[in-house]
């Protein structure tokens, strides 16, 4: 059953005239004839009662005509789908963001990016680097923006974006914030507030065990959120990269000796192919300006 024969069934059902059926269809009627002598050899019954200068519908007709109509609107939304999908005007797209990453430079990009593709409508998974490897490579992820010390698996593809320094994150008017720079051995003595989700908290604590450097944690969360609100109200100090320190009430000062720096990337899986919509917005972050945009409180 090919749709044009639908279609030239449908046009003489409407009319009950094969001439005119014919000119509807942009078609001569002998071949408009055949192509529903054919749809009737393949469903199985006559469509039409022919007598001399009337045409009738069959009972046959009749029932067929239903599903056939619904064919051809099933049809017109793939295709009307498949144009607004290409013209980016409902298309999807699902991000992965690593649940570290600042949120208001990250809200400022994706602000940017919906006035410039309003009709790409994205959907954020918020999650730790592993688990957004994890749903990458299963298909339940377009991309994702992360970073991690250790280097990515084969299969993904990461494009580094921008990078971003660790220090301490602490409260107004602490001692702190009276320096400039601060060294991994300030942490020791403060009362420590654990970001559970942070992809290099092994990272520094090996960096303060090779140092001798104690660290005594006074509350742990998976919230960073709550940790930064935490800060902001004097319960301790937590290491963090620059920019997700913007809570007011919150100060950051880089750490040096060592220097710790993360280089968050734009992930995607190696050979994927992407949709228009996925491959505008790689477009738009690899143009977008990440080092502008709110700054941590950095002097007194």
């Amino acid at each position: 059953m090919e749709m044009h024969e639908i279609r030239y069934f449908l046009a003489a059902s409407r009319t009950l005239n094969f001439h005119r059926a014919a000119d509807l269809a942009n078609v001569t009627q002998p071949a408009l004839t055949r192509a529903i002598q054919k749809l009737e050899a393949e469903l199985g019954g006559l469509l039409f009662h022919r007598e001399r200068n009337h045409v009738q519908l069959t009972d046959f007709g009749c029932l067929v005509r239903g599903h056939l109509e619904e064919v051809v609107r099933r049809s017109e939304a793939a295709k009307e789908s498949a144009r607004d999908f290409l013209r980016l005007e409902a298309a999807p797209l699902t991000l992965g963001v690593m649940c570290t990453i600042g949120p208001l430079r990250f809200v400022g990009f994706l602000n940017a990016f919906h006035e410039k593709k309003p009709g790409i409508g994205v959907t954020v998974i918020e999650g730790v680097p592993s688990r957004l490897t994890e749903m990458l490579l299963q298909g339940k992820l377009d991309v994702a923006l992360m970073a991690q010390p250790a280097p990515f698996q084969d299969r993904l593809r990461p494009e580094p974006i921008y990078t971003e320094r660790f220090g301490l994150a602490f409260c107004s008017g602490h001692p702190l914030e009276k320096r400039n720079t601060l060294h991994l051995s300030d942490v020791e003595g403060e009362p420590y507030l654990d970001r559970i989700n942070c992809e290099y908290s092994d990272h520094i604590d090996g960096l303060c065990g090779e140092r001798g450097i104690r660290i005594t944690t006074a509350y742990r969360s998976e919230r960073e959120d709550w940790i930064m609100a935490m800060v902001a109200a004097g319960m301790g100090v937590c290491f963090a990269p620059e920019f997700s320190a913007c809570l007011p009430g919150v100060h950051h000062r880089p750490v040096a000796d060592p220097e710790v720096v993360r280089e968050v990337s734009l992930v995607s899986v190696a050979g994927r192919v992407s949709s228009p919509a996925v491959k505008a917005f790689m477009e738009a972050v690899r143009d977008h300006e990440w080092t502008t945009g709110p700054r941590p409180a950095t002097s007194a």
